[in-house]
């Protein structure tokens, strides 16, 4: 089955999607190489302006952003100076999405203040000993990361198992160990086009050397787009 042009608004910057997804692969979960993306049975490629894909439909259209509007996108950010170049270079930039909301929150959380590849090990390391379920991951101490960090990781499991919190929805930052860095990406990655990790320091840096009160002034004029906004600064 293929997801043909029409299933998806052009352009598509399909190389810097994969570029991204390939970065932080979980090992033994998903792997990208040339023009593929795979995770099990599901193979995801891009050719002549189709995605083509042989199952799981739903999933990739969240991965892969394709309900995304690329003219609304360029219309709301084309007009910075700073992004308009970024927006030439990436035409079609997409917000990477989740497989899995709750795999997602385990990746940020994994991933606070340490690097794209230390939080991939770790990730690789907690998907070859456990599934990377809520009611798995509720009952286990996860190894091989900060004992507080593996802590936030049980607790939100916990409370994605007893309803407590619904993933795309509820306050994350109630929970003790994620901060609004945190939170803002996984909403980002959850499909809210408007979210924005101000606190992000290479945002920041790629910005302009702006602290974080400044950068969100001036991403008050990226709405309700600034999650874009952050994919390409981040990118830059």
């Amino acid at each position: 089955m293929a997801i043909m042009r029409e299933w998806y608004r052009t352009p598509f910057d399909w190389n810097g999607l994969l570029t991204w997804l390939g970065a932080r692969a979980i090992p033994g979960l998903e792997s990208v190489d040339e023009n593929t993306y795979r995770r099990g049975s599901v193979r995801v490629w891009h050719e002549d302006d189709a995605v083509q894909t042989n199952a799981q439909r739903k999933r990739v259209r969240r991965v892969f952003d394709l309900d995304a509007d690329p003219a609304a996108i360029h219309a709301a950010l084309g007009r910075d100076r700073m992004l308009a170049p970024l927006l030439r270079k990436r035409p079609g930039v997409r917000v990477p999405g989740a497989w899995d909301p709750f795999e997602l929150a385990v990746r940020a959380i994994v991933g606070q203040q340490v690097s794209v590849a230390g939080a991939r090990t770790i990730l690789g390391r907690i998907a070859a000993a456990h599934t990377i379920t809520p009611e798995r991951l509720a009952e286990v101490t996860v190894e091989g990361m900060p004992r507080k960090r593996a802590e936030t990781i049980r607790n939100l499991a916990r409370a994605v198992v007893h309803r407590e919190v619904i993933l795309g929805q509820s306050d994350l930052t109630q929970l003790p160990g994620i901060g609004s860095w945190t939170a803002s990406y996984i909403a980002m990655r959850l499909g809210d086009a408007d979210a924005f990790p101000a606190g992000d320091l290479v945002l920041r840096r790629n910005a302009g050397d702006l602290t974080e009160r400044e950068l969100l002034k001036r991403a008050e004029a990226w709405r309700p787009f600034r999650a874009y906004a952050a994919m390409l600064l981040w990118m830059r």
